[in-house]
């Protein structure tokens, strides 16, 4: 079994969220999960944010994900690939 997962991490989510979700929505056929983690709430929330995705389908369409995502400043992604 393998598993393809894209971790995002974005360093300033008040600027960059908007980005990230545009790419996100474009490219929702391939994201079986997502899971978004930051620290804090209301008065208290983080500007920074973890996204862990679930991804399936043809592998060049992971990799543009990925790229696409990471070269929205302030985000940084790595495409890491499980198996056992």
């Amino acid at each position: 079994m393998t598993k393809t997962v894209l971790l995002v991490l974005i360093g300033n989510r008040k600027e960059a969220a908007v980005s990230v979700q545009k790419v996100l929505t474009a490219w929702g056929c391939i994201i079986k999960t997502r899971l978004g983690i930051h620290d804090g709430v209301l008065e208290n929330c983080s500007d920074q944010g973890l996204l862990i995705l679930e991804l399936h389908g043809k592998r060049e369409d992971m990799d543009e994900l990925a790229r696409k995502i990471g070269i929205i400043p302030g985000v940084g992604s790595k495409l890491v690939e499980l198996a056992v």
